[in-house]
């Protein structure tokens, strides 16, 4: 008697056990491969034609970073930003350039783009991100996301400073 329930012990743990492995794979199997361009937590790439945009604001950022900056935004941000009601709808991305910037050889008091720094990106999805505050967050060095560190730091940042200005930085420049 032990035996035979023993046996069914067994035979429903493996079962069990197969289940959860078939169940484990056909979940893995439904899920997009990892895209290596998209950045870790927030999974954010780099939009296609992102520099065909238009122009939000420039801006010069001295030390520590000595970088030129300028942010664009898709015809969605652009709309939000001259309507100037917020929050930003869901399908805003931003898109801000940086560069170093260096002393203009022909032009002794202007500053020009030295050496590209940053791209960096933020997506409006009020589901997909709403554990921050809707937006998603991408930093991309040399056309790859940085590291998973520099991605912790970026709605810390935003949530501290710009939480009432839907947590973006920069203004629609005049």
């Amino acid at each position: 008697m032990k035996t035979v329930h023993a046996a069914a012990v067994v035979a429903a743990a493996a079962a069990t056990l197969c289940a959860t492995l078939f169940a484990a794979h056909a979940i893995a199997a439904d899920k997009p491969a990892a895209n290596p361009n998209a950045s870790p937590i927030y999974g954010v790439t780099i939009p296609e034609g992102y520099r065909k945009w238009e122009l939000v604001a420039p801006a010069l950022e001295h030390e520590p970073l000595n970088e030129l900056r300028t942010v664009v935004g898709n015809q969605i941000a652009i709309d939000a930003y001259k309507s100037g009601k917020l929050p930003f709808p869901d399908g805003a991305v931003l898109v801000k350039l940086a560069w170093k910037f260096t002393q203009s050889p022909d032009f002794p008091s202007a500053l020009i783009p030295g050496k590209a720094t940053t791209v960096q990106v933020m997506v409006k999805d009020s589901k997909k991100y709403a554990a921050s505050g809707g937006w998603g967050y991408g930093r991309f060095i040399d056309g790859k996301p940085a590291d998973l560190a520099q991605h912790q730091t970026c709605f810390a940042c935003h949530n501290s400073l710009v939480k009432d200005r839907d947590y973006v930085f920069t203004r629609l420049a005049p």
